[in-house]
């Protein structure tokens, strides 16, 4: 290994729980679910928008979905006004719009005007065309930008980084059209398409309680959109704030709403381009780079390929894993290995993986559609045997059935 990669592996010691997540899901190009208690939320969003902005340069923007958030509204809260080019500079010289060429051309043609008013038709020249003459639209390839398209720029574009609130509690259609943002990257206006930035990172802030149980409540996105996202990570309140604790003016960030408003934007703090992120983006294409070049076991393997067979037999779970599920989970222990300065893949990072791609993925089952109960069980033994039983819960209970290699 370089000693550019153990510079660049040594700051990733350093990061957050929180950074971390934001590292892996944008070194596989994927999208990540955090989820906190409700009290947090708010100091949690802000400990985002400064991650995004000084650990990666990114730029922001908070969109609160409430439960009467429309498309218009969804759509136009993604989106950040550019920054207008510079002006040029005026030439020096005589610009063409200077009266000289105006008086010149004017008496120029003044003076020929009488002699090839009558020759024209004599001599039968035809008038001079225009040197840039409209473009038909035969004249460009499809899928090319048109001439006159290009003129005219789109004052605004989609945001790196976008923390969507309470994105459960958003209808049914304004989940779809996050699905379709995520899977086309483009998203559509009634007068313009934006395409997502190459650097695009969709984070879904979620409250999650605690139920009558104990166990946190599951999250309720639309199983299509739930399945789409490569990690969930659930932010405790004793790991604290590492950012917002160094920031002095915590307090002038405000968020208040009216109760009529239906969808709350709050603009990120802009990237500062007098101070550099800590990681770049040439920082972490290069640890994408070297998570493609990750070497795993065929044991180890085997101790992966394992794990998802008896998550998908365990009683507690409604569904088995998806194979979206099982791509993301082969991804992320490439992800991990180089963040642990190995370039290859130990069964403990497996079991790490294991935890953060199943665990927003995981549906415990209803005690009636248990699979017991179809061949005599009582409802209430199963009942009983699911009684504060949550998704964490299923997925130490498979780790703890299916044997690491030695």
């Amino acid at each position: 290994m370089s000693a550019a990669d153990e510079g660049l592996l040594a700051k990733v010691q350093g990061l957050s729980d929180l950074e971390l997540a934001f590292l892996v899901s944008l070194m596989s190009r994927e999208h990540c679910i955090i989820t906190a208690h409700p009290s947090a939320l708010d100091d949690l969003l802000e400990e985002l928008q400064l991650i995004a902005s000084k650990t990666f340069g990114l730029n922001t923007v908070i969109v609160d979905c409430q439960p009467t958030t429309t498309l218009d509204d969804f759509v136009s809260a993604l989106l950040l006004p550019n920054h207008p080019p510079p002006s040029r500079t005026p030439s020096p010289f005589l610009p063409r719009s200077d009266p000289y060429f105006h008086s010149h051309s004017h008496s120029h043609s003044h003076s020929h005007s009488h002699s090839h008013t009558r020759g024209a038709g004599a001599s039968g020249l035809a008038p001079l065309s225009p040197i840039n003459p409209p473009l038909s639209p035969a004249s460009y390839t499809p899928g090319e930008t048109h001439p006159a398209a290009a003129a005219t720029t789109n004052p605004f574009s989609i945001a790196k980084v976008v923390l969507a609130r309470n994105l459960d509690r958003a209808p049914k259609a304004v989940q779809i059209q996050a699905l379709e943002l995520l899977r086309t990257r483009r998203v559509f206006t009634r007068t313009a398409v934006h395409s997502a930035p190459k650097t695009f990172l969709f984070v879904p802030v979620l409250a999650t309680g605690r139920g009558r149980n104990g166990s946190r409540t599951t999250i309720g996105l639309t199983p299509q959109l739930n399945d789409l996202f490569f990690i969930s990570h659930y932010h405790d309140l004793e790991d604290g704030f590492a950012h917002l604790d160094d920031e002095f003016d915590v307090g002038d960030g405000t968020e208040t709403a009216s109760t009529e408003s239906v969808v709350v934007v709050k603009r990120g703090a802009g990237v500062d381009p007098k101070i550099d992120p800590l990681l770049s983006e040439a920082d972490i294409s290069r640890l994408s780079e070297l998570s493609q070049n990750v070497k795993i076991d065929i044991d180890v393997l085997r101790y992966q390929m394992n794990i998802i067979s008896f998550l998908r037999m365990h009683r507690a779970l409604s569904r088995g894993a998806s194979p979206t599920a099982t791509k993301h989970f082969d991804r992320l222990v490439r992800c991990l290995a180089p963040l642990h300065k190995v370039d290859y893949v130990t069964p403990a990072l497996v079991a790490l993986a294991a935890r953060k791609i199943y665990l927003h993925r995981v549906e415990v089952v209803e005690p009636a559609h248990e699979r017991s109960v179809q061949w005599g069980s009582k409802i209430e033994a199963v009942e009983a045997l699911l009684e504060g039983v949550g998704p964490e819960d299923v997925i130490e209970d498979v780790l703890g059935m299916v044997a690491p290699p030695l």
